[in-house]
């Protein structure tokens, strides 16, 4: 009752899977990766153990396709190795619409699925897109759901992205890991929580950072002062303040500026509240 895709970034390492299913909490069993060694999907009656088993076989040395031949007594899985190189299975015992693809760095797949539509399109799309892994990943699975997708419906999704020091402070490899357990729309929610995540988490862009003056400072102002961060008619001094204080109750911590600027998605933010 799943589709997903495994995919893979060489300029900037970093291994991904996005998966949709009518399961609950699909992340929770679906995605395995890990940087530097690989991206694995097991579905179809998954059994979680093979995910790091696959893992494990990459970091041995196997390829994807070696790793592949060892595992495939699950029903369905796909695999990428250490080097991009993809490797996709379809059991006999996976119920129809069941298949899969491979192309340049990704591997796509899924079972109960309307017909092979679902399939074709990740496939196509991961190839034709630009963006980040994340980007191209998100966009595979939302035209993957547009063909045709899971022929029971959708309940859950998620998207994971692993690269080295890619977690929160550098401490770990998890750059990206976002799901969504219950929803009625899950893809379209986590692609939502995704542009959140980025915009908590991604470091802001030079040409989004301006200095806090004449237009800029005046819609500051006006927002700060609406979310009772600021009283009117206090210092600059104190509007600094209070832009800080702004960020660091919300998180915005990467955004954070040298004094006297802002990141302008930071001022975007606030005025949606």
């Amino acid at each position: 009752m799943t589709f997903s895709i495994v995919g893979y970034d060489p300029k900037e390492k970093e291994w991904g899977i996005a998966v949709q299913s009518k399961f609950l909490g699909v992340g929770a069993v679906v995605p395995f990766a890990k940087a530097g060694i690989g991206a694995v999907a097991t579905q179809s009656y998954a059994n979680t153990s093979y995910g790091p088993r696959a893992l494990q076989l990459m970091e041995e040395g196997k390829t994807a396709e070696e790793a592949l031949d060892i595992i495939t007594k699950l029903r369905q899985v796909g695999l990428l190795d250490s080097m991009g190189n993809p490797a996709t299975f379809t059991g006999e015992g996976c119920y129809d619409w069941a298949g899969g693809m491979t192309g340049p760095h990704f591997a796509a797949q899924g079972n109960i699925l309307v017909d092979e539509k679902t399939v074709e399109s990740m496939g196509q799309t991961f190839i034709s897109t630009d963006g980040t892994l994340a980007e191209r990943l998100l966009a595979a699975l939302n035209a993957g759901q547009a063909a045709g997708g899971d022929s029971r419906g959708q309940q859950s999704a998620a998207l994971l992205v692993v690269k080295e020091a890619g977690g929160y402070g550098g401490f770990n490899d998890r750059y990206i890991d976002l799901r969504v357990d219950d929803h009625p729309e899950p893809i379209n929610e986590l692609i939502r929580i995704y542009h959140l995540q980025q915009l908590y988490f991604a470091p802001s862009k030079a040409e989004r950072v301006a200095a806090i003056e004449g237009e800029v400072k005046e819609e500051l102002v006006l927002e700060l002062t609406r979310l009772d961060y600021l009283k009117a008619g206090q210092s600059d001094e104190q509007l600094l303040k209070a832009l800080t204080a702004f960020i660091h109750t919300e998180n915005f911590e990467a955004r954070e500026q040298e004094a006297g600027k802002i990141d302008l998605d930071v001022l975007a933010y606030m005025k949606k509240l």
